[in-house]
């Protein structure tokens, strides 16, 4: 039997039948392709009840408290513990836990509020706003400090967690007599990365000279308070005792009190005391960045300027055999943004988010934003170990509820081009005006006919034409579904207007 190629007119039929050649489709936000994603996390939540809880009562943690929000949704949170040891106090869904550095995106996100109302610039010198800042680097030819290198680490100045934490309550004057006094300098500005939370103080301070109020006061009123974050502060006397977790340590196998730092110019590295439904609020605006879309803007940042705090900006590590706490071996790199953590890995997974850690105290939220997926995990133990946990649990989820990454939109050109492509392969012959002024430099046309008649030959009968599937909204790829062998037809467009195609690629998928 003589083996029969498709017309391009027959394939374009099988597109039109199959409903993907729909020319007018406006710009739609991307979607999640499982239906029942939700039901399916629900189903797994008694088993990470079980993992929180045993890694709690392993790790000797008081009190714990976690959540898992899933587009937007408090979908799940549950406590256990003592908030308050010595008059009995259990954990529970208002307790109160304070969350060390998981506060400094707080703080980026109110300097980048600033910035966007046009009140100061990222790379504005910190000399402008702190006066005793002017000429101090490490070495004569080292640029001025800006606001930039405070908010992802790269000031020059020396990690200094066991020394900051215990700054939490010092005020603006310590802090500017400090600075004024002379500091000391680790690394070059803008030169390495080095965790800072006197960088993150002087953050604080800026706040106060660009916007008139102290950053605790700005941040309650332009996000905590638009959020409906009622509950969260930076002053643990301002809580109720029945409603806050007091921090601990453990000294020969007994629980120590840590006593409580007030509210002073460093809680803005690490000040913050929130409960697990208030926090779960703050996660939700940062999944509703994800994806970029053309609706209404929510009334407190633009979701750009989140997705501006996603993107990582000084590069931490590359390790090629990180291993997951659940021992699973896998190549990572990890960058610091704008007061997050960003950690990609191997397997494509983007997550981002910030650990906390105080006497006292342990925290950890990362969420995955192209699976709209995010967790919450607070301790009232001296820098409890959380971030582990955390990981353990997302890839957990992942795979029992076989969680797809969110499906990119397909815009109306690419499935224009793609109608019009499939009406000229696999002839060659008649063809439109639809290509770049480089396509036929780069692919010669006696040889795409060639390539063509012989893939065809290969697949057999075509079937079907697939769906369009997008990578971005000028590249993509279908699936031509043979009788024998299947084709993968993809193709990039350029960025003229109208987009044409300048790179194509049919393959046999063997």
């Amino acid at each position: 039997m003589k083996k029969r190629i498709l017309s391009g007119i027959f394939i374009t039929q099988l597109l039109f039948t199959t409903g993907f050649a729909q020319t007018a489709k406006q710009f739609k936000p991307a979607d999640f392709a499982d239906e029942n994603r939700k039901a399916k996390l629900q189903a797994a939540m008694p088993i990470v009840e079980d993992l929180y809880k045993a890694y709690a009562l392993k790790n000797h943690f008081p009190a714990y408290a976690f959540a898992i929000v899933l587009d937007g949704e408090l979908l799940f949170q549950k406590t256990g513990g003592w908030a308050n040891i010595e008059e009995k106090i259990p954990a529970n869904n208002e307790t109160m836990f304070r969350i060390a550095s998981m506060s400094k995106s707080f703080t980026t996100m109110a300097i980048l509020q600033l910035r966007d109302a046009g009140k100061l610039k990222l790379d504005d010198p910190v000399d402008q706003y702190i006066p005793g800042m002017k000429g101090q680097v490490l070495t004569k030819d080292g640029a001025p400090i800006t606001i930039r290198h405070l908010m992802s680490h790269q000031g020059g100045f020396p990690e200094d967690n066991p020394w900051g934490d215990r700054q939490l309550d010092d005020s603006e004057a310590d802090l500017i007599a400090l600075i004024e006094k002379g500091l000391s300098f680790s690394n070059t500005t803008g030169a390495y990365y080095e965790y800072s939370n006197l960088g993150f103080a002087m953050l604080g301070y800026i706040i106060h000279q660009v916007s008139g109020l102290t950053y605790d006061a700005y941040i309650k009123q332009t996000i905590l308070d638009p959020l409906g974050m009622q509950h969260t502060t930076y002053e643990y006397s301002a809580i109720p005792k029945e409603n806050l977790a007091k921090g601990y340590r453990t000294i020969k196998g007994n629980w120590v009190n840590v006593p409580l730092l007030k509210d002073g110019i460093y809680g803005a590295m690490g000040g913050m005391i929130t409960s697990i439904a208030d926090f779960a609020k703050y996660v939700s605006l940062h999944q509703a960045a994800w994806p970029e879309r053309n609706e209404a803007e929510n009334k407190v940042i633009k979701r750009s300027t989140v997705r501006e705090m996603h993107q990582p900006y000084t590069f931490i590590n590359l390790n090629p055999n990180y291993q997951f706490p659940s021992g699973k071996k896998l190549a990572t790199t990890s960058s610091y943004s704008y007061g997050l953590n960003w950690m990609h890995d191997a397997e494509g997974k983007t997550s981002i988010g910030h650990s906390g850690g105080l006497p006292g105290f342990g925290s950890n939220w990362r969420f995955l934003p192209e699976y709209g997926l995010g967790v919450i995990f607070f301790a009232n133990h001296t820098y409890a170990p959380t971030s582990s946990m955390n990981l353990i649990v997302l890839d957990t989820l992942v795979q029992i509820a076989k969680l797809q990454p969110r499906m990119v939109s397909v815009s109306p050109i690419l499935e224009q081009r793609q109608k019009e492509l499939v009406q000229i392969i696999p002839s060659w012959e008649k063809i439109p005006a639809i290509f770049a002024e480089n396509f036929f430099d780069d692919y010669l046309i006696d040889e795409l006919k060639s390539e063509a008649k012989q893939m065809f030959e290969q697949a057999g009968t075509i079937k079907s034409v697939g769906k369009m599937i997008a990578e971005n909204q000028l590249r993509g790829y279908c699936i031509l579904e043979g009788s024998k062998q299947n084709l993968k037809l993809s193709f990039t467009l350029s960025p003229e207007n109208p987009a044409l195609i300048q790179e194509y690629h049919l393959d046999v998928i063997r």
